[in-house]
């Protein structure tokens, strides 16, 4: 951009008159002895035409720092320039892209590989999640519609609906939000086995497929009835224990079943054949419970036996635990080599099954009843494990589930709190997500009416 300016004779008279005055001036103080300027004042140097700058050092300094601070020069990028600068801002925002997507993918990476470490420890049954310290009760809901003691109950996959049957012989299926009856199957008489769709003796377990797609329960009639979990419908009725089917337990990720029965056998049935597969045997007295997860294997609890006993049913060989001073009445799995089990004589015992001996036991885990001197402890009717977790619960009558944490590397169990329930705590359940623990609550024993048992 110019900063200069013309004088031009022509096309401003005007100022081509004070133009001309201007020169005359400036010659005669040259020295123009005549100082006559009448016949030259029409005649005009052409240096006075040329172009002036205002750079010229003909201008006075005043001047040129005047217009130099009333028109601040602008400066010009060429083509080549503006190319350079452009490609500059382009590899700027490349390598900003470049970064920003190297820290999503080292996120991604850190997150998938903490995944992967989680699901090898879950394999390999040493995944313990610590979070027993941020488990506070928050809110105690109750559900009422059984007639009799609820005896057992399970939690859908989704944590959506809760399973429970009861003495009445009956099933409920609940909506988890509300609270409602979704659905009720009613308990029949006894003796109409052959019309009654449904249990017609007490329901003592049940279990659902890690799909949520079956559900599986067992009876005081030595039947076990298969369910469609979604719609309740009756599919198949498994029989061949010889005594009350007293436990259930569905192997994760499949749908096979195992069962337990206080005729002392395990047995093995593949629900999408609708067939029986085989038979183990070892216990010496009535089975109470039983549990599985993703191995083909399972983990029962033996009663007055007071044997603990994983079944490994590839190998068909099984492993035997001895730790309880009575009869072993629950057990739960907490992960693929860590089982929690209680008992009626008030202990409550945490094992790996790489050891014959518990790792950790509470003795009177819940107190003790009776007259001084007489006192018995309450005994624990029922155990719940948070799957790979440091978190599990105990449930026995005297008004309240216990909560306890289990030390690093399940070498302790440390109480952490407790919760009043009124009643016989006849079966405990985490939800999936460990958001909420529910109990089924009874005014007698599960079992009450089976403490007396025949030969089989």
């Amino acid at each position: 951009m110019s900063s200069s300016f013309f004088i031009k004779k022509k096309e401003n008279p005007k100022f081509s008159k004070k133009g001309t005055n201007s020169a005359v001036t400036k010659r005669k103080s040259d020295g123009d002895p005549g100082g006559n300027s009448k016949g030259r004042a029409k005649k005009v140097n052409p240096k006075y035409n040329e172009e002036i700058s205002s750079d010229s050092e003909t201008e006075s300094p005043a001047v040129s720092k005047k217009r130099q601070s009333r028109e601040e020069p602008v400066y010009e990028e060429t083509p080549q320039e503006k190319k350079l600068r452009l490609a500059k801002l382009y590899l700027d925002q490349l390598r900003e892209e470049e970064d920003k997507k190297a820290e999503e993918e080292s996120f991604e990476s850190d997150l998938i590989a903490g995944r992967l470490q989680d699901e090898v420890l879950e394999q390999k049954g040493k995944l313990q999640r610590l979070i027993a310290k941020d488990v506070n009760p928050s809110e105690i809901r109750l559900l009422r519609g059984h007639k009799l003691p609820v005896t057992c109950l399970v939690i859908s996959p989704d944590d959506k609906h809760i399973f429970s049957a009861a003495k009445d012989c009956s099933i409920i299926k609940w909506d988890v939000e509300s609270g409602r009856k979704l659905h009720t199957i009613a308990g029949g008489r006894k003796g109409t086995e052959d019309r009654h769709v449904g249990h017609t003796a007490h329901v003592l377990c049940m279990a659902i497929s890690s799909d949520g797609k079956y559900l599986a329960t067992g009876d005081m009639n030595k039947l076990i009835m298969i369910w469609e979990a979604e719609t309740c419908k009756h599919l198949y009725k498994f029989t061949g224990h010889r005594g009350p089917v007293s436990g259930l337990s569905f192997r994760k990720g499949t749908h096979d079943l195992y069962s337990a029965s206080h005729d002392r056998s395990v047995k093995v049935w593949n629900v999408d054949e609708n067939a029986y597969v085989e038979t183990l045997f070892g216990h010496q007295d009535v089975i109470t419970g039983l549990d599985s997860l993703s191995r083909e294997r399972c983990v029962s609890a033996g009663g007055r036996d007071r044997t603990v006993r994983v079944w490994k049913i590839a190998e068909e060989s099984q492993l035997v635990f001895h730790g309880h001073e009575g009869s072993i009445d629950c057990i739960q799995l907490i992960n693929e080599e860590h089982m929690i089990t209680g008992a009626d004589d008030g202990s409550l015992s945490l094992w790996s099954v790489n050891k014959k001996k518990p790792l950790s036991t509470v003795k009177q885990a819940h107190g003790c009843h009776g007259d001084a001197g007489l006192e018995q402890p309450h005994w624990v009717a029922s155990v719940a494990a948070l799957q790979n977790s440091d978190t599990v619960a105990s449930g026995s009558h005297n008004s309240k589930v216990q909560l306890w944490k289990c030390a690093q590397g399940f070498r302790g169990l440390e109480p952490l709190f407790s919760v009043p329930v009124t009643g016989f705590i006849n079966s405990l359940k985490f939800s999936s997500s460990g958001q909420f623990l529910v109990a089924g609550v009874g005014q007698e024993h599960r079992n009450h009416v089976c403490a007396v048992q025949a030969s089989y």
